[in-house]
């Protein structure tokens, strides 16, 4: 059934409702960029956990920008889809050319949204990670890649809307998986959304530890 959210931060009230358990466990929420901020603010809000960020980006082939090839994420770790490689004729220099731009956006980005602070250490920790959809997983998978080199007790998953075949893979990979909506043709995410605005640096800023800016609903 077809059933769209208003907005993220409903999107992210629904999913804390679906993550009461983690009430008063020692627990970080961790958001990916940008969509994926206000749904973390709302999870991060209901249950009292504290928010933070974690930077990734998709590698897009070169002249199918949409189309995942893999990405990348703080510490230098990367993800490739190789089937994706294979049939779109990607070159080894044209996957290195897009991994150092990918790169530096990644580092821009650690600058601008922290601002000074550390990263936060997940060592023990359990981790809810959050975005706003997953099409094809490409982030995400980074994502996990990150938060897993430093040993959590335990990775949950946590997004409004996923691709079906794609969510039963990243079910296997994380401890725990909770999804509100899994449709077999996604389609796009914003098409899951009735009011789902494109997000600035500055818009994601003012969701994140230390902001004292007005929120905006998004």
């Amino acid at each position: 059934m077809f059933i769209r959210f208003k907005d993220r931060s409903d999107a992210g009230k629904q999913l804390a409702a679906m993550l009461e358990h983690l009430r008063g466990q020692n627990v970080i929420v961790l958001a990916l960029p940008r969509g994926g901020i206000p749904v973390g603010h709302e999870i991060a809000r209901s249950l009292h956990l504290p928010l933070d960020v974690l930077n990734v980006r998709k590698l897009g082939v070169p002249w199918r920008e949409e189309l995942a090839m893999g990405a990348v994420g703080p510490g230098g770790v990367r993800v490739l889809n190789n089937e994706v490689i294979m049939a779109t004729g990607v070159t080894q220099e044209n996957l290195d050319e897009v991994t150092a731009l990918e790169r530096l956006e990644i580092d821009r980005r650690e600058r601008l949204y922290r601002d000074g602070r550390p990263a936060p250490a997940l060592r023990g920790h359990v981790v809810v990670l959050v975005d706003d959809g997953i099409a094809t997983g490409a982030s995400l998978r980074a994502a996990i890649a990150v938060v897993r080199s430093q040993r959590p007790a335990r990775l949950i998953v946590a997004v409004p809307v996923a691709q079906r075949s794609v969510a039963v893979e990243i079910a296997t990979e994380c401890d725990e998986f909770v999804c509100l909506q899994r449709p077999g043709d996604l389609g796009a995410v914003s098409i899951w959304y009735e009011h789902f605005p494109q997000l600035t640096d500055q818009d994601i800023k003012i969701w994140l530890p230390g902001a004292t800016a007005e929120r905006a609903v998004i």
